[in-house]
């Protein structure tokens, strides 16, 4: 067993993981920043040899300030997110050996992935035709801010300006100040699911017919689907669907303050069947007969004051204790966690949702895998993400290439 695979067999703290359903299936992706790499991760999460193929210079996303770890040392989330459990390859697309190189990686591969628009696929030979000529078979991933077609199809564009900030979640996410901040890589990692659902999807179709296919996700297009609701409701009700907390037409299906400032969600759709039961756990029954409050119609009616009424009653209680007054509750809640608290949830640990990664060098630290469990097996991050073109020489050499052949390129400057 060869180094390569005895990295991606081991699980978190060193113990052995099963096999993923993609174990076997090779990935070349050439692509930049969240998007369409983050898709790269999950196949590689689930299994996949995915090769990143970087310029010399690498992803761009190397070089961003790291935002989300202001520390000395530790993981960058931005760079080990998208890119865990690949490796790097690197490569000079602009020149007429990078190509070839590519070409021949190209040639062993299930699927070829970019994120790169039509202006700079032609510029670099990895159009469709491009990877087609060097692999009849391969499945051809392209991963845009506004779709493949229209008059934006070559327009570039992350996932704040096509996903947030044209699908209506900014909108509905506006307070007096303006629209709230998008968290880092919200539609980006959207996108990355549907990209990593359709490559399935195709590897299965290509099994059963022998046919390939070119697949297309955009990130206006995820966040249109994140918002459908709203798109498709707007025209008949003729709101926008921002909603006033003190309006909600069921007030058992809302967001409640706590008296130590925190908050929580009632997610309790059938409202009649909940709300004698929340209210005797809530420790004020005399709601529950209330002429104003008596059903769901009356509660609609009546939705301002009842509303009030259950903000003073959970004003009136630490989280604590409305953890501990709801504790039996038949009904759907939640608290709103801060980020700092999921890691304690107690789903996390039991369901593998955080496991720890111990790289090579560096510290050890966590990873949320892709979303997805085969066989009541935790999926597992292979690795971390690797250094620049760290596996370029031992790409080269399954191929077949002989190390004289390398050295060349290299002189040349084709591997970077």
């Amino acid at each position: 067993i060869d180094s390569r695979t005895a990295v991606r067999a081991m699980g978190p703290e060193g113990e052995t993981s099963m096999p993923g359903p993609l174990e076997g299936v090779r990935v070349v992706e050439v692509a930049n920043w969240t998007f369409v790499p983050a898709a790269g991760a999950a196949l590689a999460d689930l299994g996949a040899d995915v090769i990143k193929v970087e310029a010399p210079n690498g992803d761009p996303q190397r070089a961003l300030r790291n935002l989300l770890n202001l520390a000395e040392d530790g993981p960058n989330p931005f760079l080990e997110v998208p890119n865990r459990g690949k490796r790097s390859f690197t490569a000079d697309l602009t020149s007429e050996e990078g190509r070839r190189v590519l070409a021949r990686v190209v040639a062993a591969a299930d699927v070829f992935m970019t994120s790169n628009l039509a202006p700079v696929r032609q510029k670099l030979g990895i159009e469709v035709e491009d990877m087609r000529a060097a692999n009849p078979n391969i499945i051809y991933v392209r991963g845009t801010g506004w779709g493949a077609h229209g008059p934006m199809a070559d327009v570039g564009g992350y996932d704040v300006a096509c996903g947030w900030a044209t699908s209506g979640m900014a909108y509905k996410m506006c307070v007096e100040e303006g629209p709230l901040a998008q968290p880092p890589g919200f539609f980006d990692l959207q996108g990355a699911n549907t990209i990593a659902g359709a490559v399935g999807m195709a590897l299965f179709k290509r099994e059963r017919t022998g046919e390939t296919s070119v697949i297309d996700v955009s990130l206006m297009n995820v966040g249109m689907w994140a918002t459908a609701p709203d798109i498709l409701g707007t025209p008949f009700s003729g709101s926008h669907g921002v909603g006033d907390r003190a309006e909600s037409p069921n007030p058992i299906v809302n967001a409640y303050r706590t008296g130590d400032g925190r908050w929580l969600y009632l997610v309790c759709l059938q409202a009649d069947r909940f709300w004698g039961e929340l209210c005797t756990l809530l420790g004020c029954p005399e709601l529950i007969d209330d002429e104003r409050f008596v059903d769901g119609a009356a509660r609609y009616t009546n939705r301002r004051a009842c509303v009030g009424a259950l903000d003073a009653v959970f004003g009136a209680k630490t989280m604590d204790e409305v953890h501990q007054a709801l504790d039996e509750f038949s009904g759907v809640w939640a608290p709103v966690l801060r980020p700092s608290e999921i890691p304690n949830h107690p789903q996390v640990e039991p369901n593998g949702f955080l496991p720890t990664i111990t790289p090579s060098h560096g510290h050890p630290f966590q990873l949320v895998p892709a979303p997805m469990r085969f066989d009541d097996q935790p999926t597992v991050p292979r690795g971390a993400a690797p250094e620049l073109g760290l596996h370029t020489e031992e790409i080269l050499l399954e191929t077949g290439m002989d190390w004289d052949e390398i050295g060349r390129l290299r002189a040349v400057g084709a591997l970077g």
